[in-house]
């Protein structure tokens, strides 16, 4: 199993949702985050005075597939996500060595 995490804009979350279902992806986890990468933040004007924002509102989705699909979901994410701006965002892969289903106690693949 593989834990795939994508770090994206925030207006493409409908568009990751609907790729991610289409592919047969139950569930997902998704927090609102910030930070930043190489666009180093930037500057907004308020009231007229410029200020500096260093950090960048992102939505962070996690989701846990079987090995033979992790590839299949990075290139739905990177599909939907891509904007061609600076600032699109991660995907990340990471190996999952256990995982349990609280309410029914099935473990592993069957409790994705």
């Amino acid at each position: 199993m593989k834990l795939v995490i994508a770090i994206i804009k925030p207006f493409k979350l409908d568009d990751v949702r609907e790729a991610l279902t289409t592919l047969g992806v139950e569930g997902m986890t998704v927090s609102e985050v910030k930070g930043y990468g190489r666009q180093k933040g930037h500057t907004e004007i308020y009231r007229g005075a410029e200020y500096a924002v260093n950090f960048v509102p992102k939505v962070k989705i996690e989701i846990v597939v079987n090995d033979e699909a992790a590839e299949r979901a990075v290139e739905a994410i990177q599909e939907a996500a891509k904007t061609g701006q600076i600032g699109d965002g991660k995907i990340f892969v990471l190996d999952v060595g256990h995982a349990r289903r609280i309410r029914t106690g099935e473990a592993d693949q069957e409790a994705v």
